[in-house]
């Protein structure tokens, strides 16, 4: 506070009187006394009480004390009328908050593309709504986070990673491990999360065959036009080093086999089993020692042993680790996310290509439905199945991706918070980012990797599909809540690595049951809510027994061949 003093000499025994400016959230705290006790010095002792006298009318004067009184409030008033920083008013609510923007690693302000500016990941002048400041009686004052029904997480019940291989897969590893005479090539093709796939099958086959897997070859996708490999991707030496003990791979042929013309192989039927890839292929590596496999996408059967399902979840979850680039650019987007609390990441499916091949149609204009017909006639092959299906057949059944307005009530009624922080993942939406508006109104902390990243950052990987489709895949994975609009591989793939994460919460929309109500204009939005809360009570990412599910894959269901519960009695 200010202080201000005007004495006189000595000689003149004047008395000293300080006059102390006070701001007005004290004044009005205050009692008259205690005012008192402020504005007039103590009294001196009475022998100088003669030449006071003359000076005392002053603070007996009621006008004195009403323009004193004005001034203060007159002050107070103008202080709240300017945008005055809260660390000039010392009880402030946040006393080290400021005005300016926050930046990311303190250097710059990053701006959404969909109009939203993003604020720092500075913890000290942000405080989000679902927080809790805990300085006085808490540890070091540091943020709880209030959990309400939306992020409270599955009960995992105990199970965790239990990839204990037999007695005997671990002596076959060692006659499997000497045998560097035949070769397994394999080309993968699709997106990045198809290549996932078919590379998990490929390491598995490589064990049933006996042979070295070369590192798999990643397709140019037709599509996007992305010709990255398999080290542009994927962290190679780690990918080597986790399967050291169970499939040995290399970079490329050895020179003794570089001249050898591999067998190709076209023909591997859908699920195929273990008997069936011995019976067809054993032979024929065995004379060629090279053989060459295309197109693996759902070729290897589901339903294995137990110990190839386990080398499928050590592929899956353990060796296939992104590069060390992407890697640290998609935690950095994550932590850019998580430094303001939880987050929920969202798969949005809603490109022309997804609308084209899924039969289905975006329902926004009858234009870009039109442009959708229209692709699907020049391309049928485009169409992934049931061609005999309507567009209206297909919706009921479930088998369309979500709207951004169904997204959105679809939330509502799961009681996301409406200031909820949400990263969705995905391409450009067909008709642009105004289709998302449905949910941007609803839910205003709407970012992608575009709106967190730093200017240049994603410049390296403009033109490449396949690392773009990996930092979404990092980021979603690193949430509290993922939700997927649609079925898909990202969509897959990340049900089982979050499951495998101690079954981090992963909401699966029920589409064919939740539709009908979708529909029923005349039903209180009241009730649709209880109704389709209670559709997803079962759906949140709970464990769920795969061997309750004949065909499906152990990567998305990995209970119970590939985790245990610390509530059985089991051998890890």
């Amino acid at each position: 506070m200010a202080l201000s003093k005007n004495s006189n000499s000595s000689n003149n025994n004047k008395k000293n009187v300080s006059y102390i400016s006070v701001p007005s959230q004290i004044i009005n705290s205050l009692s008259s006394s205690s005012l008192q006790s402020l504005l007039v010095s103590p009294k001196k002792s009475s022998s100088r009480s003669s030449n006071t006298n003359r000076f005392s009318f002053s603070y007996r004067n009621p006008r004195i004390w009403f323009f004193t009184l004005f001034l203060f409030s007159l002050f107070g008033m103008l202080k709240l009328g300017f945008n005055v920083d809260p660390i000039s008013l010392p009880f402030s609510r946040y006393p080290c908050s400021t005005n300016q923007p926050l930046s990311f690693d303190g250097e710059q302000r990053a701006e959404s593309h969909l109009g939203l500016a993003l604020n720092s990941n500075s913890s000290s002048g942000y405080s989000n709504s679902s927080e809790i400041s805990q300085s006085d009686g808490g540890k070091n004052g540091t943020l709880l986070t209030e959990e309400g029904d939306f992020w409270k997480q599955p009960d995992g019940l105990g199970f965790k990673p239990c990839l204990g291989f037999t007695s005997q897969y671990r002596k076959d590893s060692n006659s499997i491990l000497k045998n560097r005479w035949k070769y397994l090539l394999v080309v993968v093709s699709g997106g990045m999360n198809q290549q996932r796939n078919q590379i998990v099958d490929a390491v598995v086959i490589a064990r049933i065959l006996g042979a070295s897997l070369v590192v798999p070859v990643l397709q140019v996708n037709v599509i996007w036009g992305d010709e990255s490999e398999f080290a542009d991707i994927f962290d190679l030496e780690h990918f080597k080093n986790v399967l050291a003990d169970d499939v040995h791979i290399v970079s490329s042929l050895p020179s003794t086999h570089v001249m050898t013309r591999p067998v190709e192989e076209k023909r591997t039927p859908l699920h195929a089993s273990p008997q069936w890839i011995r019976a067809h292929y054993l032979k024929r590596i065995n004379r060629e020692r090279v053989l060459l496999l295309r197109g693996l996408d759902s070729r290897l059967s589901k339903d294995l042993p137990s110990d190839l399902q386990k080398l499928r979840c050590k592929v899956a979850f353990q060796a296939l680790r992104f590069s060390p680039r992407i890697l640290e650019l998609g935690n950095k987007l994550a932590s850019r996310m998580r430094n303001q609390g939880q987050y929920l990441s969202l798969h949005l499916r809603m490109e022309k290509d997804v609308w084209v091949r899924t039969g289905c149609l975006p329902g926004l204009t009858p234009e870009y439905d039109e442009i959708v017909n229209s692709e699907r006639e020049r391309h049928p092959e485009l169409l992934t199945g049931r061609s005999n299906m309507t567009y209206h057949q297909r919706k009921l059944a479930g088998l369309c991706p979500l709207t951004a307005l169904e997204v959105t009530r679809l939330l509502k009624a799961l009681e996301a918070p409406k200031d909820a922080r949400i990263y969705w993942a995905g391409g450009e939406p067909l008709g642009g980012k105004v289709v998302l508006e449905p949910l941007t109104k609803e839910f205003p902390q709407f970012y992608n990797k575009h709106d967190l990243a730093l200017p240049g950052e994603l410049e390296p990987f403009a033109k490449k599909a396949s690392v773009m489709a990996a930092i979404d895949y990092i980021v979603c994975e690193n949430s509290d809540v993922f939700i997927p609009s649609h079925g898909g591989n990202m969509g897959h793939a990340l049900q089982g690595q979050r499951a495998y994460a101690g079954h981090k919460k992963y909401i699966t929309p029920n589409k064919r049951q939740m539709l009908p109500y979708f529909m029923n204009s005349s039903l209180p939005e009241s009730d649709f809510n209880r109704i389709v809360k209670d559709l997803h009570r079962e759906s949140l990412g709970q464990p769920e027994l795969r061997m309750s599910k004949a065909g499906k894959d152990v990567t998305k269901h990995p209970v119970p061949e590939c985790m245990c519960s610390d509530r059985q009695q089991q051998q890890r």
